[in-house]
């Protein structure tokens, strides 16, 4: 009887390798699309190696000694002292990198705005100089008067030199000060310019104007017409508010005091300001 022929396992690889073969192409497939469709800035890639290699000398080939006896080579690590390993390379970091900008990273919001109310402030007193500097060469520095803050540089002017009492009709010395105004306006047109007047306590109340209210509007708008009229100002930038007696700058139960509440201001903004 002839002897039954012996099965002989089939010619290539297993079937769980094709299986497993196909699984790592998927794979590969993946990583490549990810990769493909990340961007990578090559400035803070080299940011990045510059750090590993100061720090752990990974990229420079062969084997780093972290303390005694402690190697780091092909893929094998020895760290008991892990955590204060970590604690010390970053004192490295810190010193191998420019420290004002960790500086700039560690800044609160609190402190940025108070850096930008700073350089604010700074801007808007160089602006006074140049302001003053106008009015003296204008000859009305002594109608005007100038302060500033970190948001705007305010211009005053008395509502007496501007109208007559209880009207709102621009006297004609007082154009010819607003033109010499208009003109300095004109190097500041960038920001928002604000015309705002103001009055004393006593009540007015005329058929024209039935309160302080009204009559604050009324002639801040005599200003703002006529600088938009006559001044090469931006009309987008230019703006007007009637404040009645709510802001006073002195007391209201001295003439001296409420003749210096009866004022106009020009509030010019810095641009940052937006």
């Amino acid at each position: 009887m002839a002897k039954r022929k012996e099965d002989t396992p089939p010619a290539g690889a297993p079937a769980w390798m094709a299986t497993f073969s196909d699984l790592m192409n998927l794979l590969l497939c993946f990583f490549v699309m990810l990769f493909a469709m990340s961007s990578i800035e090559e400035a803070k890639l080299q940011e990045f190696v510059s750090a590993m290699n100061n720090t752990f000398s990974v990229f420079d080939g062969g084997a780093s000694a972290i303390g005694d006896g402690f190697l780091i080579s092909n893929g094998v690590s020895q760290l008991n002292e892990l955590d204060q390993y970590i604690n010390s390379t970053g004192k490295v970091a810190d010193s191998t990198t420019d420290g004002e900008d960790f500086e700039e990273f560690e800044k609160s919001p609190e402190s940025l705005e108070e850096m930008m109310q700073e350089q604010m402030l700074q801007e808007n007193e160089e602006r006074v100089e140049e302001i003053s500097e106008a009015l003296q060469e204008s000859d009305i520095a002594d109608e005007v008067e100038v302060s500033f803050t970190a948001q705007y540089v305010k211009l005053t002017m008395n509502g007496g030199l501007l109208f007559d009492s209880g009207k709102a009709f621009l006297k004609a010395e007082a154009e010819q000060i607003l033109d010499k105004v208009g003109v300095i306006l004109e190097r500041y047109g960038d920001g928002i310019i604000e015309i705002e007047g103001h009055t004393d306590n006593v009540p007015i109340s005329s058929a024209q104007f039935p309160s302080n209210e009204e009559l604050s509007s009324a002639r801040a708008m005599s200003v703002f017409y006529y600088l938009q009229e006559h001044a090469l100002v931006n009309p987008v930038n230019l703006k007007h508010a009637g404040m009645g007696e709510r802001v006073p700058i002195a007391d209201n139960s001295t003439p001296e005091g409420r003749s210096r509440n009866r004022r106009v201001e020009i509030l010019i903004y810095n641009p940052s300001a937006r």
